[in-house]
């Protein structure tokens, strides 16, 4: 039972590695999945994503599915 983990752009090189698998056991959000897998809060700006949809932190989580977080996308033209 396991939840695949993946890390974009600055929060990759921010934990030194661009995906985790982790026991599902015990995750019940995405903001869990972070909390398992990094040493630091979750950055306010973060955004993250449940099999490819984007979703809030609070989003339950479950076995097979898979999690990314990357920081948000700013700038453009003007």
């Amino acid at each position: 039972m396991s939840i695949t983990v993946r890390f974009f752009a600055s929060l990759r090189e921010r934990l030194g590695r661009d995906q985790d698998i982790i026991d599902s056991e015990g995750i019940r959000s995405a903001a869990d999945v972070w909390n398992r897998v990094a040493q630091i809060p979750l950055p306010g700006n973060a955004l993250v994503a449940v099999n490819m949809e984007y979703a809030r932190p609070d989003q339950p989580v479950r076995d097979g599915d898979e999690v990314a977080f990357f920081p948000s996308v700013t700038g453009g033209a003007q």
